[in-house]
């Protein structure tokens, strides 16, 4: 059922956007199934759920850190995680930057952007993110990697709503990359889209889609 789901999924979206099964509270036997079915990227919301997934399952799986991160827990993934989507702060990245050092590796990092409207969901506004960047200009941090930018829609049954936070993302996307990474190919990710409205994701240019009950059914 699990691989199916997956099949289906990237039988409708293609070859790109990248599929990020989002395996939070899932059991071991659940990720062994969607990994048989040729899933490679998991994506979880607290350090040491992926800690001791990690410690279980096969070594090619790409890790990525979709949660909202603690500078203390940092340590935990840093030798492993593939991508952390949930960057929302220059005393963060630093911080991922000091433990990417330690590790002897660069970390991939996304910078997350609000743009939905309600106030529980976690990221910058537009003025935040040049903040953010302006400084990373001025202290460059040699071990961590901007790729993109990550983004969480209104929880909302509007799709006009959703469609237009989307886009909002895109083009701060495009804005951000001829600013600040016009010459590097790495800036290439926008993470957006979940179970409810990642078909709305594709469409607006996401190239990352974090889906999870469609895939393994709710909770």
């Amino acid at each position: 059922m699990i691989a199916a789901n997956i099949q289906k999924i990237n039988q409708e979206i293609g070859k790109e956007p990248r599929l990020i099964a989002v395996s939070k509270t899932k059991p071991i036997e659940a990720l062994l199934e969607a990994y048989q079915g040729n899933q490679r990227i998991f994506g979880e919301n607290k350090v040491q759920e992926m800690l001791g997934k990690y410690e279980l399952l096969p070594k090619d799986i790409e890790w990525h850190l979709i949660g909202h991160l603690q500078s203390n827990k940092i340590k935990y993934i840093a030798p492993f995680v593939a991508m952390i989507h949930s960057v929302d702060s220059f005393k963060l990245l630093a911080a991922i930057d000091k433990e990417g050092a330690k590790c002897q590796r660069i970390i991939p990092c996304l910078l997350q952007v609000f743009i939905a409207t309600e106030e529980t969901k976690f990221g910058l506004n537009q003025s935040e993110l040049y903040e953010v960047l302006d400084q990373l200009k001025l202290n460059p941090l040699p071990h961590v990697k901007i790729c993109g930018l990550m983004g969480m829609a209104s929880n909302t049954e509007d799709p006009a709503q959703i469609r237009a936070e989307f886009k909002s993302l895109k083009v701060l996307f495009t804005e951000v990359k001829s600013s600040y990474f016009k010459a590097q190919d790495s800036f290439k990710e926008i993470s957006m889209g979940m179970s409810h409205d990642y078909q709305i994701a594709v469409e607006e240019g996401a190239t990352l889609i974090r889906v999870g009950s469609l895939i393994f059914g709710t909770r």
